[in-house]
């Protein structure tokens, strides 16, 4: 038994990682052909870099991904203390809400955040889809996330701490910075991360509230793709985003890890 779930379990990992292997494995390929290998190269990561589209796209990615993580995690973390202050039934309620966003499809999200922005411009009467359409989108998807990894921790903190802080002088909002916050900053910047990740290859929503001239990476990889097929030099830029990810990932669990062997060193001390 235990040499079929094994089994299973390989033939998985394989299916979703294969295609990843091949295409970091391509990206190194001299030829242009995907079928032939003509030796080991970085030709098209030197040309990735010379292509002026996709440093642009880059730079769009990164810009969109860090504002938009950093404002999301601002709000989500004022959301969690908020929702956790709350009574019963309205916290009830306010995370079934917060919730909705997560499960609901992404491709319904990005329509209706869409028809949203087109309202919005033609009640304005000026303007259109663009980079501060495509900022606001990613702030929108990503508050959740960040609510529901800082919600935790408050939940763990002891509300006494805030007043005892109190007590002994401080104003409050050196309560929070010098008391509460250190508390939940794990959770904060894991959801940072986690925010950070998800705008980095958003491609659906990206999609639907983006405006001529304005492009992410994903919508870069799909456009080329469907127009020329798939160009070596997107193998190469698909690496280097899949490393990425792969790196922040690592950091997320290395955190989550130090905090939990502190957590079990704290409870054998007790």
């Amino acid at each position: 038994m235990k040499v079929l779930k094994r089994a299973y379990l390989a033939v998985i990992l394989i299916f979703l990682y294969a295609p990843i292997v091949v295409l970091i494995v391509f990206s190194f390929n001299e030829a242009k052909s995907r079928g032939v290998w003509g030796g080991f190269s970085l030709k098209w990561y030197g040309e990735l870099f010379k292509d002026r589209q996709i440093i642009q796209a880059l730079y769009n990615t990164l810009l969109i991904a860090a504002i938009s993580a950093v404002t999301a995690t601002a709000i989500g973390t004022a959301a969690a203390l908020g929702i956790n202050a709350m009574r019963r039934t309205p916290r009830k309620v306010i995370l079934n809400l917060s919730n909705i966003p997560v499960m609901n499809p992404d491709i319904v999200t990005g329509v209706s955040l869409m028809l949203l922005f087109l309202f919005i411009v033609g009640l304005i009467g000026k303007g259109n889809l663009g980079f501060g359409t495509l900022l606001m989108s990613h702030i929108t998807f990503n508050i959740p996330y960040v609510t529901l990894s800082v919600l935790p921790k408050v939940r763990q903190l002891d509300p006494a701490i805030y007043e005892a802080a109190q007590d002994l002088g401080a104003k409050p909002f050196t309560s929070f910075w010098r008391v509460v916050f250190p508390q939940l900053l794990p959770g904060i910047v894991t959801g940072m991360i986690f925010a950070f990740t998800l705008s980095l290859d958003d491609f659906v929503i990206s999609f639907f509230t983006t405006g001529p001239g304005v492009s992410n990476l994903s919508i870069i990889i799909y456009s080329s793709a469907a127009k020329r097929g798939i160009n070596p030099e997107i193998n190469a830029l698909s690496t280097f985003m899949f490393v990425v990810v792969l790196l922040l990932l690592f950091l997320i669990n290395r955190r989550d890890a130090r905090e939990l062997k502190k957590n079990k060193k704290k409870e054998i001390r007790t």
